[in-house]
């Protein structure tokens, strides 16, 4: 399993649009998010985050957080206010770069850079939380994306917490993703990547899933029982969405 294609994506993805590679509003698109507005965001979701933790009671301590696929910090930060320290980590090197310029204020930030399908370069038992919000969905492989849960499972610690979103299901018509698969056509005959997305407007972003049940068959190989399973987030009408509270 390789996650090279993937990482050249999302580093094209880190240097032409940023932000709204994490926040796809439409009329954010093209350089259009403001930093203020853009963290913003990142408030309101953490708020109504810490809010489900304390209802669920879970996880039982709060001092390392990991958030996986964390961009240019935008979740992490916010997590710093209430774990002693938060780990960002991500694939691309130049989203993590924005992270560390971003957050130099932020003293219990921490940023990595992972390139492997597994999390290996992180500990057993280790975290108190894993969160991980649109970030499964944009891998191609679905063993990667099974490989990247079972690994959730094993660095959480016991009594710990993992939180993932994950779509159930998308439509036929959005499977296609001719945007995607047109832009990584013209780029591998030498296409410009500013070209074709601020010109023609392509990019590289994927979208896949993996059927809730294969999900719970995963988490019961993994001995992991779910805590909680939201139906959402609102990711389109094409688009049926779950988020997984999982604990150990």
């Amino acid at each position: 399993m390789s996650l090279e294609k993937h990482k050249k994506s999302w580093e094209e993805l880190a240097n032409m649009d940023p932000y709204w590679a994490i926040v796809s509003e439409k009329n954010r698109q093209y350089g259009k998010w403001k930093v203020e507005e853009f963290f913003q965001t990142g408030e309101y979701q953490i708020q109504t985050v810490i809010k489900l933790l304390s209802d669920l009671g879970y996880p039982t301590k709060r001092k390392l957080m990991l958030d996986f696929g964390c961009g240019v910090g935008r979740h992490t930060r916010i997590f710093c206010r209430y774990f002693s320290q938060a780990i960002g980590i991500d694939i691309s090197e130049r989203m993590i770069d924005q992270a560390r310029k971003l957050n130099q204020s932020v003293s219990n930030c921490k940023f990595l850079v992972n390139s492997e399908p597994h999390l290996k370069i992180l500990p057993d038992n280790h975290f108190d939380l894993v969160y991980s919000d649109f970030v499964l969905q944009h891998i191609s492989n679905k063993k990667i994306i099974r490989s990247y849960i079972s690994e959730f499972i094993r660095i959480i610690k016991p009594n710990g917490l993992a939180i993932f979103q994950l779509p159930h299901h998308i439509s036929l018509r959005n499977r296609l993703q001719p945007r995607r698969k047109i832009y990584n056509l013209l780029r591998s005959l030498g296409a410009n990547e500013q070209f074709l997305y601020g010109k023609l407007g392509l990019h590289p972003i994927c979208s896949n899933f993996v059927p809730q049940p294969q999900v719970e068959e995963l988490l019961k190989i993994e001995e992991a029982r779910v805590l909680k399973l939201l139906t959402g987030p609102d990711c389109g009408p094409s688009v049926d969405s779950r988020i997984y509270f999982v604990t150990k």
